[in-house]
């Protein structure tokens, strides 16, 4: 092996400088230094996780007006309205023996045809004008096997007056108008704030009705 001379001395000289007087302790330095550098790395603290939030934005807030529960009218469990933020929600007040009572085939063909655009409809039957069952298993045979529903629908809740759920107060608050008969519809928008109240002779396939829920989902 040929050396470049150090500082003007023979390359044999400087090899020989080069090699360390005990073999031993030159093998143990070796050791020492590669487990220092082991020790260096692992102390080398590891980058922080990111915070959850850097991940992902947060889940919107649930607006005020959703924050209620209702029992589900086909086994009386509890669902919140929470579950629906985000979306424009159709409320309306049904009855099973009303003039009105087809309207739940237009309702559900509402449902199906916006659902993918973020339209909820949520049916409240309401015994309020004395032309809904008192029994929720007969309710539900009408609007699930007579009328086919699949939105969302919930026990008998009062939706007009002083006893009114406080939903339906807010919502004839915000309207002024409160349900003066059945299948009234309030629209409300991704905020959670309503729109509009629409009255009972106002069909689903109304088309200032279907204009403005079209208007509510474009909104952002």
């Amino acid at each position: 092996m040929h050396f470049t001379p150090l500082h003007g001395r023979p390359a044999a000289q400087a090899a020989r400088s080069l090699l360390p007087l005990r073999p031993d302790l030159f093998a143990k330095g070796l050791l020492a230094f590669a487990l220092g550098i082991g020790s260096a790395v692992a102390a080398t603290p590891a980058a922080p996780p990111m915070a959850a939030s850097a991940r992902a934005p947060a889940a919107s807030a649930c607006p005020p007006l959703l924050q209620h529960s209702f029992p589900r009218l086909q086994d009386n469990q509890p669902q919140a309205l929470c579950q629906y933020s985000g979306k424009v929600v159709l409320v309306v007040n049904t009855a099973s023996y009303c003039g009105f009572t087809s309207q739940f085939e237009g309702l559900e063909a509402l449902n199906a045809k916006y659902a993918a655009r973020g339209l909820v409809v949520l049916g409240f039957p309401s015994g309020d004008f004395k032309q809904e069952d008192a029994d929720a298993r007969k309710t539900a045979e009408v609007c699930f096997n007579t009328y086919g529903v699949k939105f969302p629908m919930f026990t008998d809740t009062r939706v007009r007056g002083s006893q009114a759920h406080p939903l339906f107060a807010e919502l004839a608050r915000a309207t002024g108008s409160q349900p003066s008969w059945n299948f009234n519809k309030y629209l409300v928008g991704r905020d959670g704030r309503p729109i509009a109240h629409f009255g009972s002779m106002t069909a689903p396939d109304n088309r200032k009705f279907t204009a403005a829920i079209e208007a509510a989902l474009a909104a952002r």
